[in-house]
Parts: C-alpha cells; structure tokens; sequence
C-alpha cells in the first residue's frame, strides 16, 4: 500500500502486475489482482507443461478466462445474470484479450525523482475543492505542477543537472477546504438552502461562497488560521524527512489562495526573532495570556459533552495537544468530533498568533503612520496594508518565504474594494523578497498590480516567452489571417441580407488578399509606386511595421517599486492561437491552466533558480 506524508489521502495499492487483459473500449492493458494472478500463473504453468489447453477458470466476479493456447487466452464477461434470463453467465459478448507478462506492452513506469531538493513550494488552492476543469484535487494538480517541472529541468537546465548544479523543486499542496468545511458550517447552510435546482444551489454553497466565508470575521479567521499552520506543519514534517535540506522556501497561491497568502504576507514580522517565543515557536499563541479554557475551546466547537471525558483522564489542553486520533478513539469518541478537535488544536499550535491592529484601534506606535485617507500601503508598517481587512490575527510563519506566485490572482480587485487607491513604491513584504502576479490575459479573475504603484503610467505587463522560445512575433501571421477571416465572415453574414452576390465577391477578397497590408498603417502614392522598384525592401518594411510588441518589450525599464525587489510584477502568458478564435469561450479554461502549462511552470523556476545562481541553458528571448 502506499500512503500520503504530506496531506490527506485515501491509501492506494501497489500492485505487481504479470497477467493483464483488453477489451475494445480499453485504451490500455489493465492488471489482474495479484491473488489471481497467481492462479492464472499456476494454470498456465500446468498447460504448458502438461501440454493440455483449453483451460477455463471463473475470476472473482464469475467472469471465464479461457487458456486456448500460449498466445490465444480470451476473457468472456457474463451478459446477464440467472436471475434475469434463467441462464447463469456463460462465455457470451465479445471477449477480452488476456496477456501474460509485459512483453509488447507499453507501459509508462515511472523512473523516480532526483533525491536532491533545491526549493521549497508551498502551493495553495482557490475557491471550492476541483482545481480545474476535471474537477480534480489541488493535491493531483500540484502533481501535474511537480511533473513538469521535472520535464522542464531535463530540457532547460540540462547544463546544471549534467554537472550536478542542480536536483529539482518540491512543490507540495496546502489544503484549505476541507477543515473549513468540517466545522459544520455545510450543515446549517443546508438548513437554509431551497429545494430547488440542487445541484447548482450545493455547487454554490460548496464553491464560490468561500469568497463570502474569506470576508467573515469568524471563517477568515479559521482560513488564514488552517493555511499558515499547514504550511508550518509541513516544513516541520519536510525538514524532519529530509535533515539535510539546505534550500529556501517559496510560496504560491491560485486565485483566492494568492489573495489569502498576501494577506498572510502583509502581516508578518520583519523579523523571526522580534519576540520572546523564540526560544518556543509552537507555544506562542497558547501563551498568550487570555487564552480560553479546555471547556471554552469545547463548547466553541459545539462539542461541550465531551469534555467530561478529558476531565476523567486528567487531560488539560496542553496534553490535548499531543494526542493521536487512536488515543482520541480509545476514549471513546466518535470520527467526526475527532477531527474537529484534532484540526482545532493542531492549529493553535501551529500558528504563530500575531494581534493586528485594527482601523478602529486608537492604540498601537504604527497607527500614526497610516494617511488619513488610507490611500497607499505605509512602507515602514506591514500591518496598516490591511485597511479594509476583516480584523483577525494573523499567524506567523516560521520561515521566510523567498518569493511569492500569485497565479489568476484577484489581488489588485480585492484591494482596490478595501479602498487602497495606490501602493507606496517603497512598500515590500516583512519577510519576502520577490512578489509575481502571473496571469492568462483570457482570466476573468486576475487582475493586475502594477497600475497601483505607479498609477500614472500606461504600460504592458511582461510577457511571458513560449517555453520553446516562441514569441508572439511568430503568430503574427497567423493572427492577422484570422483576423481577416472573422472580418470577412463578419461583412460577409451582414451582407448577405441585402445582396448574396455581393458579399460572396467580397468574401473571396478578403480571403485572397496577401495578409501585410493589414498590419501597415496607410500606403501613400509613392509608395505603391515605389514597390517595383525593390521587391528585396518589403520584408524589411513588414517587420518594422510588426515590431510593435518588441519595440515594449526592449523600452527603457519601469520602476515599478520594491513589491519585487525593483522587478517587474505583473507577467502574461500568451493565449494559444485557438483561444483568440473566441476569448469568451476559453474564459474559465483559462483561469484553471496553469496547472499543466509549461511557460508558467518554466517562469517559476527559472525565478527560483536565479536566486541561487543557476540558470537557464539557453536564454528565452
């Protein structure tokens, strides 16, 4: 069996795989249970040695395997069963193939990771519990993150993995969801939810109300609570399963996540080492004077009658604190208080509790610095960013992170509704250096962040180069051919109401048209006579006039503050060809496609990498 270290999963079998069967609809060999295996083994064993064939044998679920001979095995499945026909299941429909050994199959085994780990990525997720359009886990996305990037490494950093420069990043996922929706907070929205279109009402209550549950003063809390002390949790296991870790940490966010991290961010620390809990990390919320009663914390969590329980067996919180789910079982109580206990307590002693000060509060040195009009972020307090922010404490993390991805993040949209109109170009993160905004231009989520440094500039964001070195220069063409054919299609459909003929003739035009004259602002007289003369000067012409994009991209650099070390924030991926047949339609796609896109994982590293002065083998330009 195999068992996930890092987040919750159910357990999955190894399997030693020898005999293997096909049928039409399969797209690839699937394995038998290795105690029947072991049975067809035997059987095929004797045949062979007896030289007696056609064997029959009935599988665990009454299915027939025939043995016709060394290279004809066939495996019926019944059609009906006695109880529908009168006829018990026999060799009826088109059979399987049946396979022994892997000879001839191909198999994809994977051949395992570098043991060497660089860096350090904590990956946290968004709203609801699909990370992308097969509705799969954050923990199945960050695989498909984790396997590119180890594809990437081969091809991009080959150089450094060669002279052994380099192993790989781990990327590990942080999940949210589930302890916020364990509270039982599910079951009183079902209380209130009407019994109509079901499964777009669950949909909501299980998705985008996390967006709501974020501005609650009580769930912010349990949220921000959950994602820090996971993150501390995990780097605590991490270090102690690999003692010899030496590398940084970084920190990523899709969507609500991102937000959730800058939040956590802003409010950290300049410094690890600014208070007594030093020397004890993991106590410094429970120390913090006024801390709640076992009882309190119990009757918080709706789970007072158990605290007879603990008071019998002399258990205070402390004690609490270290107790397994088979000690909690052993006294009796049932799986759901459980884990509402273990999760509640593993927080509070996890997180490193730090007291925000609130927009109210008329105590606190820091508040003077906030502008009477809370127009920017204050660049000597972290804590006053958060004008507009529903008032928690904020824990501590006990490393500082290297850098912060935001992928399809909202950031700039939630802080301009919390009223912050610019952030002060001096501003940066207590504890982290570098700050990326990385963003489809299709995402309806995403927003930029740069506008709000430097809010009297116009300028593009950074775009991101193709992981093969593609620029958009290369789709020029193709996005002015079809962008003449939409135009064309277009008169094309407007004109047919008032003369078919007509529009068929300038269809076919526009089709036939050579596709640079579109790209050239105006043609004067001169210079439709001045064509013959050199034909060789026409390339040059179109690709001064196809520069534009370039001609951005190598402007004198922008200064857009300190949020990344002087750095540009905001990067671009570029769409793919199809995508601008109809952005509309590629909209949710593309907020749900970084988990498997190349350029986006390349950026990453290729940031990460810098920072220990390695680099790409080739530069993408």
């Amino acid at each position: 069996m195999r068992y996930a270290v890092y987040w919750d999963e159910l357990a999955s079998e190894v399997r030693r795989c020898t005999w293997f069967y096909k049928g039409d609809k399969d797209n690839k060999y699937i394995p038998y249970s290795e105690s029947f295996s072991q049975v067809l083994e035997e059987t095929y064993m004797l045949a062979v040695t007896l030289d007696e064939w056609k064997k029959k044998l009935e599988s665990p679920n009454r299915e027939i395997i025939i043995l016709h001979n060394p290279k004809l095995m066939v495996h019926y499945q019944p059609v009906a069963g006695s109880d529908e026909w009168g006829s018990a299941p026999a060799e009826q429909g088109r059979p399987r193939t049946v396979k022994r050994g892997v000879e001839n199959i191909s198999v994809d085994i994977h051949c395992g990771e570098p043991l060497q780990i660089d860096h350090l990525v904590f990956v946290v997720h968004g709203i609801g519990p699909a990370c992308d359009l097969r509705f799969r886990s954050i923990v199945q996305c960050v695989n498909d993150f984790r396997s590119v990037s180890l594809n990437l490494l081969q091809t991009h950093f080959k150089k450094a993995q060669e002279n052994q420069q380099i192993g790989r990043v781990e990327f590990l996922p942080v999940n949210w969801h589930s302890p916020l929706h364990s509270t039982g907070v599910d079951v009183d929205l079902q209380r209130i939810t009407l019994p109509s279109i079901n499964r777009l009402r669950h949909f909501t209550n299980d998705t985008i109300l996390d967006v709501f549950f974020y501005n609650s003063p009580t769930y912010c809390q349990t949220i921000v609570d959950t994602v820090a002390s996971e993150m501390n949790r995990i780097y605590i296991l991490f270090l102690q399963r690999n003692p010899n870790f030496k590398g940084s940490v970084s920190i990523a966010g899709h969507s609500l996540g991102s937000l959730i991290l800058f939040d956590i961010l802003t409010n950290q620390k300049d410094s690890l080492g600014d208070t007594d809990s030093e020397k004890d990390l993991p106590s410094i919320f429970i120390d913090q004077g006024d801390t709640p009663t076992l009882e309190e914390d119990l009757k918080k969590l709706q789970l007072s009658e158990f605290f007879g329980i603990f008071e019998k067996e002399k258990i205070d919180k402390e004690a609490l604190t270290l107790c397994t789910d088979k000690d909690l079982q052993e006294m009796g109580i049932p799986l759901g208080p459980r884990k509402k206990i273990l999760n509640y307590f593993r927080t509070r002693k996890n997180s490193m509790g730090v007291n925000r000060p609130t927009p109210q509060s008329p105590a606190g040195a820091n508040m003077s610095n906030i502008p009477k009009e809370s127009e920017f972020y204050s660049s000597t307090n972290g804590l006053d960013v958060g004008i507009g922010q529903v008032p928690v404490k904020y824990p501590r993390l006990i490393y500082k992170p290297e850098i912060f991805f935001a992928f399809g993040s909202p950031i700039g949209m939630f802080l301009t509704v919390r009223g912050l109109k610019r952030i002060d170009p001096n501003y940066r993160f207590p504890t982290c250096k570098g700050f990326f905004n990385i963003y489809h231009p299709f995402d309806p989520v995403a927003y930029r962040i740069e506008p709000m440094v430097v809010p009297g500039m116009e300028f593009e964001p950074m775009l991101i180069p193709h992981h093969k070195g593609r620029k958009r220069m290369h789709l020029v063409f193709f996005f002015t051919c079809v962008s003449e054919l939409r135009e064309g299609l277009t008169r094309m459909s407007m004109d047919l109401k008032n003369n078919l003929l007509g529009s068929l003739r300038m269809a076919w035009k526009s089709f036939t048209r050579a596709p640079y004259p579109a790209l050239q602002v105006s043609e004067t007289a001169e210079e439709t006579e001045a064509e013959p003369e050199s034909n060789s000067e026409k390339p040059s012409d179109i690709n001064t006039e196809e520069n534009p994009v370039p001609v951005k991209e190598e402007a004198p650099p922008i200064h857009v503050g300190m949020l990344n070390g002087g750095q540009r924030i905001d990067y671009v991926l570029q769409e793919k060809p199809i995508e601008s047949f109809n952005e509309y339609l590629f909209a949710l796609q593309s907020h749900l496609c970084y988990w498997e896109s190349e350029d986006t994982v390349l950026l990453v590293l290729k940031e990460i990498y810098q920072t220990q002065g390695v680099f790409l083998d080739q530069p993408l330009q």
